[in-house]
């Protein structure tokens, strides 16, 4: 089975758990691989290093907010979407419209001042948008945005909706609530609906790394959004 499958949250606290996700990943599957990086942490010159030698192996990075830190000033639906779903990740909310066209452009930036190739994918964390709007996006630098529904090109205003399985479960809770949601796509995916898998670096010390390596040992190849039919 052909995927596109995602690693979240690379940091350079998280770039040892990264490195153990993708010697899980099938060696066919590595290439298009897609490493969402948050560029605003602490990095040094031999981390940005380790991510150019990955892009030249042929894994693709993605913009992945700035901090991945919420800031204090949380609405009521931010609360609940931290105390169901993202805790502290999702950026995005509580800031404004300007705050964030901000921040997509200092994102973007961020990768040509190292002189990595420059992204075209941006997933925002916890897939949570906030206040940005279809125009916003259209206007951003990036051509490519994944929330929990799918994919949206900013280049051609599609929007793709497309399953997405993952594997983040701590709690007996949340593992029973993924293995449901993720039963549910599976159902849903197909030639014309290829699945989305979404790794984050603790998973496999989690309550579904059973399940995660399962999924990855049926891994055939990893597509790139780009691949998909219909997409420019």
């Amino acid at each position: 089975m052909q995927a596109l499958v995602s690693i979240h949250d690379v940091m350079p606290e998280t770039l040892g758990q990264v490195q153990r996700l993708i010697n899980c990943l099938p060696p066919g599957a590595r290439p298009n691989t897609l490493l969402l990086v948050v560029p605003g942490r602490d990095w040094h010159a031999h981390q940005i290093d380790r991510l150019r030698r990955w892009q030249q192996q042929g894994f693709e990075l993605a913009g992945h907010g700035w901090s991945h830190r919420a800031r204090d000033n949380r609405s009521l639906y931010h609360r609940v979407h931290a105390a169901l779903i993202s805790r502290n990740a999702a950026e995005h909310l509580g800031q404004g419209r300007q705050d964030l066209l901000n921040l997509l452009s200092r994102c973007h930036q961020w990768f040509e001042c190292w002189e990595l190739m420059p992204p075209q994918i941006y997933v925002p964390p916890a897939w949570a948008l906030g206040a940005l709007r279809r125009e916003d996006l259209n206007a951003s630098p990036f051509r490519y945005f994944e929330s929990t529904r799918g994919i949206y090109c900013s280049r051609t205003g599609a929007y793709r909706y497309l399953p997405l399985v993952g594997f983040e479960a701590d709690t007996r809770w949340q593992a029973f609530a993924l293995r449901f949601w993720n039963r549910m796509n599976l159902v849903l995916a197909g030639p014309q609906r290829p699945l989305r898998v979404a790794l984050h670096p603790g998973d496999l010390r989690l309550m579904l790394a059973g399940d995660l390596l399962l999924q990855l040992n049926c891994l055939s190849g990893c597509l790139r959004f780009g691949d998909l039919p219909g997409q420019p």
